[in-house]
């Protein structure tokens, strides 16, 4: 039976701060297939998420085939949006959500994974990582300041990681990141900004390809994924929308699940993709060729 196997790798799930999206199932995914996962989570969270695990508040989120459970080898603070401590605001680092947990940046974040496992310790790196201050403001509303947010952690974080995380990696690495549709189409209310930082983060994926296979031998892709209910998600107001919409309208008339997303995850950080790099693979149910909704009775 062909397999994924991911037995002796290391795997980095960066935007994991609960079991709602699709970074948490994926995690447990790449955990099936035998790799070890660590996780990059965003300061504020940090305690939450640990609290969580610890109380067993997540143990069925968790379980896996077999009787076993999903394992976080290690939670790292991470703030894709800082690249050194020296850009950090004053006001950021001295916040009671912040100050005790030391280097939070991806540069803080390299060199935690370094002193913990060694000058080459990941093989893997799954950037889940989206945020867009101003995400319900329609574009002709969205500030500057809001503009350039979402751009910067949803999208130039992912080029920040393969640079910083590129030399640490074993070859042949994979990187692997998750966009959505808005970055090709219009979706209403879904705003501030997004839909740029999507489209950037497709594009970006193509040419990382390129400049990361060369550098450090690593490939790089990207999964656009169906809309999901996570936590994040639901601050658009509209998801279950936009879900219902997608069922109707799709060629397999199905929602989407979050596993199904881990799955091909998980085929395209392994061996068995190893010829596949620069590639946006849509995870959707086929509702990205259809070019016209269908009525709800259908």
């Amino acid at each position: 039976m062909l397999a994924i196997d991911l037995v002796g790798k290391r795997a980095l799930v960066a935007g994991v701060a609960d079991d709602s999206g699709y970074g948490f199932a994926i995690a447990k995914q790449l955990a099936q297939a035998g790799a070890t996962v660590c996780v990059g989570t965003w300061p504020p969270a940090v305690r939450i998420f640990s609290s969580l695990l610890g109380r067993g508040k997540l143990d069925k989120s968790r379980a896996m085939p077999g009787g076993n459970k999903l394992e976080f080898e290690r939670i790292y603070p991470l703030d894709a949006a800082y690249d050194r401590m020296d850009e950090v605001p004053e006001d950021v680092r001295r916040s009671k959500r912040y100050r005790d947990h030391g280097d939070f940046t991806i540069t803080g974040l390299v060199e935690r994974l370094v002193a913990d496992f060694g000058a080459q310790p990941l093989d893997i790196v799954v950037h889940a990582i989206a945020n867009g201050p101003e995400v319900t403001r329609p574009l002709l509303e969205t500030s500057r300041a809001g503009y350039l947010s979402a751009v910067s952690v949803s999208a130039y974080s992912m080029v920040a990681l393969v640079s910083r995380l590129g030399p640490i990696l074993r070859p042949p690495g994979a990187f692997l990141s998750l966009t959505y549709l808005a970055g090709e189409r219009v979706f209403p209310g879904y705003g501030g900004g997004m839909s740029s930082a999507k489209a950037a983060l497709e594009s970006d994926t193509r040419t990382l390809a390129f400049e990361a296979g060369r550098a450090f031998g690593a490939r790089v892709n990207t999964i656009s994924a169906g809309p999901l209910a996570s936590r994040a998600a639901s601050a658009l107001g509209i998801i279950d929308e936009i879900i219902e919409y997608a069922r109707i309208s799709s060629p397999l008339a199905n929602a989407v699940q979050a596993e199904q997303i881990a799955r091909a995850a998980a085929f395209l950080v392994s061996p068995l993709a190893s010829a596949i790099t620069g590639t946006t693979l849509y995870v959707d149910n086929g509702y990205h060729v259809m070019g016209k909704g269908m009525p709800a009775h259908r």
